[in-house]
């Protein structure tokens, strides 16, 4: 709860820093030291589980590490974005103010415990993101994405929030345990509970990219800038995938018969597409844009079979996943600035050329990126694609279990076309040049990675 208040303070202090002087130096090392508070304070309640506004928010050790995850994740992308904010146009103060408050929404989306404070933070997270999608003015892709991103995002709440007035017209209450009032009710009496249901399960699976509400997706992350496209694939997919378990299990248990055939169509349709998809893709973003989609089928899965060990699973298969992504288009963000076409960083996989020459270290990033995300050891994206089969399996699911095997097997393409061209031979073999918290970002971020693919343990001891 502590971090919510105090990024939604330091959110403001943001801006005021930005009213003199909008390209100031202090501004990045400040937003840094806001969110290393932030996150400091989200400890405050460690082993001091409660709840805060009169029941609406819960606080517990396990949400207490994803909301540790969400801010770290903010923290290394506000890192990566040393050197981005410097021509006239730009307005670092403002970005980085909106990048804490989209942060305060997916910190309360993550531990909320009233279908309103759902909405809160889903509308606190997604009306900052629409405005960075087109933070780029000068982009007119950008400016594309940010009306389809507004319109689209505008559509998908609206149809969760008629999923909460119906949920709500059949309990009577806001309290996601209310649902199991109606448990043995007959069918007739829970018609409108079930329809909110599917309605609240379309409007969260479009938030986390998932098939058949995915088409927004590649369109947006490539309009996007870089920077804010990782923040929309790691940060926004872990606020939503953990408020979709804390629904589907604190609220809907007793529903799984129902509700669980809606998220197997989910995790196959996303499975098949995204991967099939990205085949085909030469951008680098929009490779991204259907892994996550992809992506979201996998941590889908995870709600297909609950267990006991369920939330730990996905907090692994979570963190796995920021880990890479953050690393893979941080990379793309520091070698697309030294290659230019049309006028505009150069995003598409022929980037990469000759890297390995150009830059060792970026290409061994690059590569353990791709492994993690395609789940090859010894990375930390095997162990994560490893336990959410176990829940699949626990759930009698195998049907879903050899689908998604056949589907990492195609990812495997895709995930390795960067790889091959950073060996690739070229002529041009200028050095690419990075910043020094670009590189100690990058290089953290991969050695966490193989230390989590070596001793998964060290983080699932945490629950």
């Amino acid at each position: 709860m502590y971090p919510i208040i105090v990024l939604s303070f330091t959110g403001l202090l943001t801006l005021f820093f930005g009213l003199n002087n909008p390209r100031s130096k202090t501004i990045l090392p400040a937003t840094a030291i806001f969110l290393v508070i932030g996150l400091i304070s989200n400890f405050a309640d460690w082993n001091a589980p409660g709840s805060y506004f009169n029941n609406m928010i819960d606080v517990n050790n396990s949400i207490i590490i994803v909301g540790s995850l969400i801010i770290l994740s903010a923290l290394f992308l506000v890192l990566l974005s040393s050197g981005l904010f410097e021509d006239e146009n730009a307005h670092p103060a403002e970005y980085y103010a909106l990048m804490q408050f989209s942060v305060v929404g997916a910190l309360i989306m993550a531990s909320f415990n009233n279908l309103l404070m759902l909405f809160l933070g889903l509308e606190i997270l997604s009306i900052a993101l629409y405005v960075l999608t087109g933070s780029d003015k000068t982009n007119l892709r950008g400016n594309e994405a940010a009306l389809k991103y507004f319109l689209m995002g505008s559509f998908s709440t609206g149809i969760l929030l008629f999923g909460v007035a119906l949920v709500y017209g059949a309990t009577g209450s806001f309290d996601i345990s209310a649902g199991t009032v109606l448990g043995g009710a007959a069918l007739p009496s829970k018609i409108f509970f079930y329809v909110g249901i599917v309605f609240m399960l379309i409007g969260l699976l479009f938030k986390i990219s998932g098939a058949p509400f995915h088409f927004w997706t590649a369109d947006v992350y490539q309009g996007a800038p870089t920077l804010f496209t990782a923040f929309m694939a790691t940060i926004v997919k872990t606020a939503v995938i953990f408020s979709l378990y804390r629904l589907m299990v604190a609220g809907f248990s007793l529903e799984y018969v129902f509700w669980v055939k809606i998220i197997l169509v989910a995790v196959a349709l996303s499975l098949v597409i995204g991967n099939i998809t990205a085949v085909v893709q030469d951008n680098f973003k929009r490779i991204i844009a259907y892994s996550s989609i992809s992506h979201a089928g996998f941590m889908l899965m995870a709600l297909t079979g609950i267990t006991a060990r369920t939330f730990t699973n996905l907090a692994f298969y979570s963190a796995s996943y920021v880990l890479a992504t953050i690393s893979a288009l941080g990379v793309l963000i520091v070698v697309s600035r030294n290659s230019l076409k049309d006028g505009r960083p150069n995003e598409n996989v022929e980037v990469f050329n000759g890297l390995f020459k150009r830059n060792p270290g970026l290409a061994v990033v690059l590569f353990i990126s791709m492994l993690s995300l395609s789940g090859i050891p010894p990375t930390s994206g095997f162990w994560g694609k490893f336990f959410v089969f176990t829940d699949a399996i626990r759930g009698g699911y195998l049907w879903v279990l050899v689908l998604a095997v056949v589907m990492s097997a195609i990812s495997l393409y895709y995930y390795l076309r960067p790889v091959v061209a950073s060996f690739r031979s070229v002529g041009d073999e200028t050095p690419v040049e990075v910043g020094t918290w670009q590189k100690i970002v990058l290089y953290s971020l991969t050695f966490l990675t193989l230390v989590l693919g070596a001793a998964p343990g060290l983080f699932r001891g945490l629950f």
